[in-house]
């Protein structure tokens, strides 16, 4: 008889499903909910290139996780486009057995029809494009290095006209800042078969100065949509989709809206996060990661490594944004610019 193993999963019975993959910890843009110029200025101290996992280290680390059920993986930073060599680790990337869904997430600033051409060639299946703004001047003061609109939408072009669809556009939502902007997002993309998702702005790392009277929340952003273009909710695409999916009733495509703050989903969170120096993040919002990059240089065979992961795994119990209160918020936490969101 042929038995297989049983399924992966956490003491909260969460399967490991995705994997998210840093690939650096810098970027070219200096948003304040993520890197804020005041603290990843000049003088930070980023990581020095033999600190970053090698491209063979992430293709190995990849396969092993497929073999744990990690079959979604997504390339993330910082920005994961100043990589050197980007298009070679997607190729590697992708033909890795058992992934099969290889997807990245980027600011667009390097992302050129050519560029987007060579990722899609290289097996590159999707791409989510953040974009927080229309208003010019809205968009150069939250990316605070004055990098117009213009550029990001020519980047979504890019991505459409290389076929790595559905393009999602993210939006992070901050109230008073740029909360006037959901509408216009909206509109800009309906029935462009690009979905926008609407992120309630989070309490990640230790540097954003985020606080909750900062936060627009989902019901308000749905409200905000549905005053000018009636929506109605979608199912879940697949089974711990993070964003609610909202339909328009004219059938001009669908939005997205992503509550971690006023709509907790720990309880379907399957996601492990790989941060650029090789440490494994079981949550978002953790502060001590699991030293991986030590297994790999350290001589540790395949089967070791993925007896560690198997076990990291098993005794997880992270579930933050259903227990966050105003002493968590104010406890230290791993960087967005390190695990990439």
């Amino acid at each position: 008889m042929n038995l297989q193993p049983a399924p992966l999963s956490d003491t909260r019975g969460r399967p490991l499903r995705d994997l998210r993959l840093s690939v650096t910890d810098r970027c070219n843009f200096r948003c304040g909910y993520c890197m804020p110029r005041e603290i990843f200025g000049a003088d930070y101290a980023f990581l020095q290139r033999g600190a970053l996992l090698r491209f063979e280290e992430l293709e190995r680390l990849a396969g092993i996780f497929a073999k744990l059920g990690a079959g979604k993986l997504r390339i993330t930073g910082g920005e994961p486009l100043v990589r050197k060599g980007i298009v070679e680790l997607v190729a590697r990337l992708a033909a890795v057995a058992g992934v099969t869904d290889l997807t990245m997430t980027t600011n667009g600033a390097l992302l050129t029809a050519n560029r987007a051409a060579q990722l899609a060639a290289a097996g590159l299946s999707r791409i989510t494009i953040s974009l927080d703004a229309l208003d010019d001047a809205v968009f150069r003061a939250m990316n605070d290095v004055d990098f117009p609109v213009s550029r990001v939408l020519a980047a979504i072009d890019a991505a459409l006209a290389a076929n790595l669809s559905p393009v999602k556009v993210n939006a992070v939502v901050i109230r008073g800042v740029n909360d006037h902007q959901v509408p216009p997002l909206a509109e800009r993309f309906r029935g462009s078969g690009v979905i926008v998702r609407f992120i309630e702005y989070m309490d990640v790392g230790n540097t954003n100065g985020w606080r909750m009277e900062q936060v627009f929340p989902a019901a308000q952003i749905a409200a905000a949509i549905h005053r000018k273009f009636p929506i109605a909710p979608l199912a879940p695409a697949y089974p711990g989709e993070v964003a609610r999916r909202w339909r328009y009733l004219d059938g001009a495509g669908e939005v997205g809206i992503i509550a971690s703050v006023t709509r907790p989903f720990c309880g379907d969170c399957t996601r492990a996060r790989l941060s650029a120096e090789g440490k494994l993040y079981t949550c978002l919002f953790t502060r001590h990661g699991h030293d991986l990059r030590a297994l790999l240089r350290g001589g540790a065979g395949d089967a070791e490594i993925l007896e560690s992961l198997r076990g990291i795994w098993q005794r997880r119990a992270d579930r933050y944004s259903e227990i966050r209160t105003s002493h968590t918020t104010r406890m230290p936490k791993v960087e967005m610019s390190h695990i990439g969101g």
